[in-house]
């Protein structure tokens, strides 16, 4: 699969898709998927953000760079201490990628090995890719493989990777994250909800490629699960300006921040769907990265932020998009989280 990134930061599992499918706006793709339509048969319209957006972002990339490179080096810190030398990158596509590579160059630069790095997709709903395992598993042993994602949010991908991954023995279902706010994985570089700036934008920060696609009329029996390339972006890419501003703050000595969490997640999602009368649970997006997406690819009906981070400038993307997009905040109280995206239901337009 061709992406703005080197092989030798990743090697992307993917089929490109670069023509075969038309991107669709995101209330079009919105009523399909309330309808019934899986989200993984569809692509988003991918776009530029406003320049007052990627101000926003760029401010963000350099006020948490070092916070961000501090997260990575824990994590891999944990990953050599667990896994050693012998460890397989596997990063969940998109929002894996760039903190594979991140952890990858890590390792690099304080042990000055060369990890492995490859990259497939898994769909909530779908599962893992089969033949991408297929692969893998024909290449290095099964307990090599360690997945990498860049947070969790009220951990649908971890469950879908860990009733994905009892079919391949030895294979361990352990996932490693910059964020676990969720407090789920073993694997974490911060249990904060943390701003990476990555989850700020969609295909300029990840390569070019979209998120990943999965339909029998494009995906054969034999293939991989598919991206699209998006080579019209190219100007606007930013994958690497990411990439080298996290690593320009890595330090052999990164700084923990300890978070102590009670409870999970998903029990702080429940009672904010129950508080806000939402029936499917998928409808709540919590945390900084997930409250990103839906007002990037989504149609959102309101957006929570914690009153202790009002004014945070952690979270002014966040308010910049609900601004531009006409989406209300309202403050609400969170434990794990400091904001919340909430979709709209289709049938209230």
């Amino acid at each position: 699969m061709k992406s703005s990134y080197s092989e030798d930061d990743v090697i992307l599992l993917l089929k490109d898709i670069t023509g075969l499918v038309l991107p669709q706006p995101a209330q079009e793709r919105e009523k399909l998927i309330q309808s019934g339509r899986h989200y993984s048969e569809m692509l988003p319209l991918e776009y530029v953000p406003s320049d007052k957006y990627m101000k926003v972002y760029e401010e963000a990339l350099q006020r948490y760079a070092k916070r961000v490179a501090d997260a990575v080096g824990i994590l891999s810190e944990k990953i050599v201490t667990e896994r050693g030398k012998d460890v397989v990158l596997v990063s969940l596509a998109r929002a894996g990628i760039p903190i594979g590579i991140l952890i990858k160059r890590y390792i690099r630069f304080k042990y000055k090995w060369s990890i492995p790095h490859y990259s497939i997709s898994i769909i909530r709903g779908k599962g893992i890719d089969a033949n991408a395992m297929n692969y893998l598993l024909g290449r290095f042993r099964p307990q090599q493989l360690l997945f990498v994602d860049g947070w969790i949010g009220k951990g649908a991908i971890f469950r879908e990777l860990q009733n994905a991954i009892g079919a391949y023995e030895k294979v361990s279902p352990d996932i490693a994250v910059v964020a676990d706010p969720a407090n789920i994985t073993r694997l974490y570089g911060t249990r904060e909800d943390i701003l990476i700036p990555s989850s700020c934008l969609n295909s300029t920060v990840s390569g070019l490629i979209s998120r990943t696609f999965l339909r029998d009329d494009i995906i054969g029996e034999k293939d991989f699960h598919g991206a699209v390339y998006y080579g019209e972006l190219k100007d606007s890419d930013l994958s690497y300006e990411f990439i080298e501003a996290i690593e320009s703050k890595f330090s052999l000595s990164p700084e923990a921040e300890e978070c102590p969490l009670q409870g999970n997640g998903m029990e702080e999602v429940t009672k904010i769907a129950q508080e806000f009368s939402v029936d499917d649970i998928n409808f709540v997006k919590p945390g900084i990265g997930e409250t990103t997406r839906v007002l990037l690819r989504r149609v959102p009906w309101k957006i929570l932020i914690d009153r202790r981070y009002e004014a945070n400038p952690e979270l002014a993307h966040i308010v910049r998009l609900a601004q531009e997009k006409n989406v209300p905040i309202f403050y609400y109280p969170m434990m794990h989280y400091k904001c919340c995206g909430i979709i709209k239901k289709m049938t209230d337009i």
